[in-house]
């Protein structure tokens, strides 16, 4: 398995780890109680093998002592009335002596040694069993016991067995007096190896009940949370369903418990967002029909009136001065009237989803000249530089021409509306998948409050402004849709007294989405005044996450 692999499958367990309330409630409760269990086991077995050792050390000493005091009472009941003394029988009756006494005479070693350093009329040959390793003896304990202070000494150590395997084993050691003989020392080393099994068999005991405890605890939480999660899954399901609109799906309502009241109330606040939404959408449906129903129903008499109203306005040379003046004044309005008209026919079709896009292959950046030349005269009224940057790229796009020039004469005119006379910049640039121009002026700009609303229908960032473009307070709203149509990105830079800047972003082909952004916002242009600062953006249309 690649180290890509390896990451993958991390990724999808941190994820079910995050997504699943379940998994981790489970895994929490039985690494708890696995660390509970391992600490209370790992006690009651440290506990369980010092008891086991102590009572066993007790066992052994007591049974030293009685070896080494029946020792040396032969020894001394050894001697005749004449004072001699048969060593080798003594210490042939000692051996079996004290090998009878002990409890597991097959278990023990045996070995009688002559403290060094002693000079006697007699001399006890050093005795031993033929299993009994000297090298268990350890100079401490030989020490010990060879200071004779009345008393058995013990060590731990381990017996090797004649095929090579270690046990747990005691060595004890006390001091005799053989008469005639000097100071011995006898060491008894006890096999411990049962007190071993006997604490593997508990440790092995704990071990496998510590597991079935962690195992039960895990499948008893499992259980228990799968029965108060299953609830809330269900709940949030529902909710993800009526969030995309399935009004009538509803949680099921089981018993009388608090699982059941949360349904209840639930399905009780469900019932009623839906009948708040119907009536809402009702009236949206109400309202979009009455706008579009005005708007076809006011053609006619706007046309009438726009008849009547041009021939007023080519008569105008033989009215007064001030009947001159009314017919100019209504040719104005009716012609504001029919842009208002046309707006208002255009969002009640997106509104009732009836548009559709005629794309064919484009090139944007004559296009855009095209609309720079319409709106040239404004402009050069104004006293507005227009510039056109170009650097050369993919300009060709499968767009809706008509939709896209809309867009573009509704950004040039805001531009020269607000840009208070100074040059008005167009960048058109590309690459491989998107296509963006953006629109940049140097005027009043917007503060952060307008941005938030630069999109809403019927806003105008300065009512007050004197506007030679007429303009209803649609028109972003319908470039935000014709945007939206392309599957494009229209987002917006401002900062007061700096200007502002549209960005319009399309994909390439038709279908397709946008990926990046060939220009920045706002793009770099230097001017006199300096370098251009950038500021946060509010987006319009399709997010490029």
């Amino acid at each position: 398995m690649t180290a890509l692999d390896w990451r993958a499958w991390l990724q999808r367990g941190l994820n079910l780890w995050r997504s699943s309330l379940q998994l981790r409630t489970v895994a929490i409760t039985v690494a708890l109680t696995t660390v509970a269990v391992t600490i209370i086991s790992g006690y009651m077995s440290i506990s369980i093998a010092t008891n086991l050792y102590e009572a066993r050390k007790q066992q052994v000493l007591a049974e030293a002592r009685q070896a080494t005091a029946n020792a040396q009472h032969l020894f001394d009941n050894a001697v005749t009335p004449t004072g001699a003394i048969d060593l080798d029988a003594a210490n042939s009756t000692a051996q079996t002596t004290v090998l009878a006494a002990q409890s597991n005479p097959g278990g023990t070693e045996y070995a009688i040694r002559r403290t060094e350093g002693q000079s006697t009329a007699q001399v006890l040959l050093p005795t031993a069993t033929s299993d009994f390793d000297s090298a268990t003896i350890s100079d401490e304990l030989a020490a010990a016991v060879a200071a004779d202070d009345g008393r058995v000494h013990s060590q731990a150590v381990e017996i090797t067995t004649p095929d090579g395997a270690t046990t747990p084993g005691i060595a004890v050691g006390g001091a005799i007096e053989v008469p005639t003989a000097g100071q011995y020392e006898l060491y008894l080393v006890y096999n411990i190896s049962d007190v071993q099994q006997t604490l593997d068999f508990v440790q092995q005991t704990l071990l496998l009940g510590s597991l079935l405890l962690v195992l039960t605890i895990g499948l008893v939480t499992y259980v228990v949370v799968r029965l108060a999660i299953t609830p809330v899954r269900i709940a949030a399901e529902t909710a993800e369903k009526l969030a995309d609109g399935q009004l009538e799906e509803r949680i099921p309502e089981k018993g009388q418990d608090v699982i059941a009241t949360l349904a209840r109330s639930f399905n009780r606040m469900a019932d009623s967002l839906q009948s708040q939404i119907t009536q809402l959408a009702e009236l949206s449906r109400v309202q979009q029909r009455f706008v579009s129903d005005v708007s076809h129903e006011l053609r006619t008499p706007l046309t009438t009136i726009r008849l009547a109203g041009d021939v007023l306005f080519d008569q105008r040379a033989d009215f007064a001065p001030s009947t001159a003046r009314t017919a100019e004044l209504l040719r104005t309005q009716v012609e504001r009237f029919e842009s208002m008209l046309a707006d208002l026919l255009e969002m009640s079709r997106f509104d009732a989803g009836a548009v559709q896009l005629d794309t064919e292959p484009t090139n944007l950046v004559r296009l855009v000249e095209d609309s720079l030349e319409a709106i040239r005269p404004i402009a050069d009224e104004k006293g507005s530089e227009l510039r056109l940057v170009a650097p050369g790229g993919y300009f060709e796009a499968d767009v809706d021409a008509r939709r896209i020039r809309r867009i573009l004469q509704n950004l040039l005119g805001n531009a020269v509306d607000h840009g208070e006379g100074r040059p008005l910049v167009v960048h058109v640039d590309s690459d491989a998948d998107a296509v963006a121009i953006a629109v940049r002026d140097y005027g009043v700009g917007m503060t952060p409050a307008q941005l938030e609303r630069v999109f809403d229908r019927f806003w105008r960032a300065d009512p007050s402004r004197q506007r030679s473009t007429g303009g209803t307070g649609l028109g972003l709203a319908i470039a935000t849709e014709d945007t939206v149509l392309h599957a494009g990105v229209l987002d917006v830079w401002s900062i007061p007294g700096e200007g502002t800047c549209f960005r319009l972003t399309l994909p390439r082909r038709a279908g397709g989405e946008v990926r990046s952004f060939p220009l920045d916002l706002p793009p770099a242009e230097p001017l006199d005044s300096g370098v251009i600062e950038t500021s946060p953006l509010l987006s319009a249309g399709v997010d490029d996450d």
